[in-house]
């Protein structure tokens, strides 16, 4: 299947805003070659003292991790999966616990 992941952001810093500190990143992981990843993240600072900074990683699942699980007894489906819930697990770490456990049963049913 394919897959296309967008991320559209706005940080905006008003001024007055004294020596701000704004830092916003967005990863992806392409699971196949019919996916993508495309970032358009809009800055804007009005205060001069603010940092603002936008970081964006795009990855593919490496073969080698996926051929290294299965040589340990997992499927290539189970090693997929065991690779996409060790992506996203900083972010589930960061949810409260009724979004962590959706977030979860819906990494389940790919």
């Amino acid at each position: 299947s394919n897959g296309i992941s967008t991320y559209r952001g706005l940080i905006k810093v008003n001024k007055g805003a004294e020596n701000a500190k704004i830092h916003t990143s967005c990863d992806s992981l392409i699971l196949n070659k019919n996916s993508c990843s495309d970032t358009f993240p809009e800055l804007i600072s009005e205060e001069k003292s603010a940092t603002v900074a936008h970081e964006a990683t795009v990855s593919k699942i490496n073969e080698d991790q996926i051929f290294y699980l299965m040589s340990r007894g997992l499927n290539r489906e189970q090693a997929v999966s065991t690779i996409v819930n060790g992506f996203a697990e900083p972010v589930i770490k960061k949810l409260p616990m009724e979004y962590a456990v959706e977030l979860n049963r819906l990494l389940e049913l790919t």
